[in-house]
């Protein structure tokens, strides 16, 4: 019914329609994935007839996020806007939450669009708040989780927290386009089913990423790709590969706050020699430091690094979470459970064993399954038909009030 009602309100609101939509992205750390699908999207809707600004923290990501911002500043005729923010609850949140309800003001937007806990709570929080600088027009206030307050358990205090900050925030949130259905399922059970237009929109690359990527001459036999932290599972990585026959490597890329804790129990497990530690670069050099991609993961929502891998042809052992089975397709069955280094050695060991050809024909079948549903393309697509179910449902709302 509100489906219904928001495609008559398309056809007579010319307004509401993608091109000419002023959007501003929220988020806080301008690195990572997150990152990736913010700066792809910025850029699509660019090239749909968009104006675009981006709000990111100034405290991370250094002179790379720097150069990351300045790569994308062509696409943001809005600009864009770095202010402090901490990763963690911060009496400066009210200020940073002004400071982007003034912005959203001064710019005029259509669409304010947070992404994960600090970018969702920056571009909703104004709306709770009447004191707050109001928009200069009608306004969708967009979220988009990206994992993060999805990972809390229930039944901690963190979790309790932040699940009820989640539900006070949901008065004024009017479209939540979740990147899996893993997210959406995981919303509902833990927070509560979404009043807001909650479409699934997939992650997605871009056709030049589908090349394939040829290992390097001294490529690892593995490779593990993402940050050093624990709940990406490099633990379990390393004591699978431990079992492993002593003439195999395995390459590290990434870096993270628990990165010295790897480094040393790869040594108390004797691994020296064996592993390689290396600095961040750019997803498809990274790919080719190793001849099979391993993704270890106790929590995840949809990993750009498997995209990019099965989009360019890698051989992939993964864990089965978030929306990593959505990406596998009618390959799920091989992934791994989380948190086991016996299965996880045994899924490393027979892509190992499993023949060129067979290892090829596998590769080819995922990249197509891939390339059907997981495209920059069809990803804003799908986020500017919400943002335009939202905009219409707003403005329907701001007359009826009227």
């Amino acid at each position: 019914m509100f489906l219904a009602a928001v495609d008559h309100q398309d056809a007579t609101d010319d307004a509401a329609k993608p091109s000419g939509l002023r959007i501003l992205h929220v988020m806080r750390a301008p690195v990572g994935g997150l990152f990736r699908h913010v700066g792809d999207l910025a850029r699509a809707q660019a090239e749909a007839g968009c104006q675009v600004g981006l709000v990111a923290d100034s405290l991370t990501g250094g002179a790379c996020a720097g150069d990351s911002l300045d790569e994308l500043s062509p696409f943001l005729a809005l600009g864009v806007t770095r202010l402090p923010m901490r990763r963690l609850p911060h009496p400066d949140d009210l200020r940073i939450a002004w400071r982007v309800a003034a912005l959203v003001r001064e710019l005029s937007v259509d669409v304010v669009h947070g992404h994960g806990a600090k970018g969702g709570l920056y571009a909703r929080l104004p709306g709770l708040v009447p004191i707050f600088p109001r928009p200069a027009r009608p306004l969708a206030r967009v979220y988009t989780p990206h994992g993060g307050t999805l990972h809390f358990r229930a039944d901690a205090l963190d979790g309790r927290v932040f699940f009820t900050a989640e539900r006070i925030m949901g008065r004024v949130t009017d479209l939540i386009p979740f990147e899996s259905d893993y997210a959406r399922r995981r919303f509902i059970e833990t927070i509560e089913p979404p009043s807001a237009f909650a479409p699934v929109v997939h992650n997605g690359v871009s056709p030049c990423e589908f090349a394939p990527v040829i290992p390097a001459p001294d490529a690892a036999d593995f490779v593990f790709i993402g940050e050093m932290r624990v709940s990406k599972g490099v633990e379990d990585l390393l004591r699978a590969f431990a079992s492993l026959p002593k003439n195999l490597r395995l390459a590290l890329v990434g870096s993270g706050r628990d990165e010295g804790a790897f480094r040393a129990m790869a040594r108390r497990l004797g691994l020296d020699g064996r592993v390689a530690f290396l600095d961040r670069m750019p997803a498809r050099a990274a790919l080719a430091q190793g001849r099979i991609l391993v993704v270890p993961s106790r929590a995840e929502s949809l990993p750009y690094i498997v995209l990019e891998a099965i989009a360019a042809k890698a051989p992939v052992v993964a864990t089965n979470v978030g929306g990593i089975p959505e990406i596998f397709g009618a390959q799920a069955a091989r992934l791994v459970e989380p948190g086991d280094p016996g299965a996880l050695a045994a899924a490393m060991r027979d892509a190992l064993e499993t023949s060129p050809a067979a290892r090829d024909a596998l590769a080819a079948e995922m990249a197509d399954f891939v390339r059907k549903g997981f495209t920059i393309q069809s990803m804003n697509e799908g986020v500017l038909r919400g943002y335009r179910a939202a905009l219409a449902s707003v403005r329907l709302q701001t007359v009826a009030a009227n």
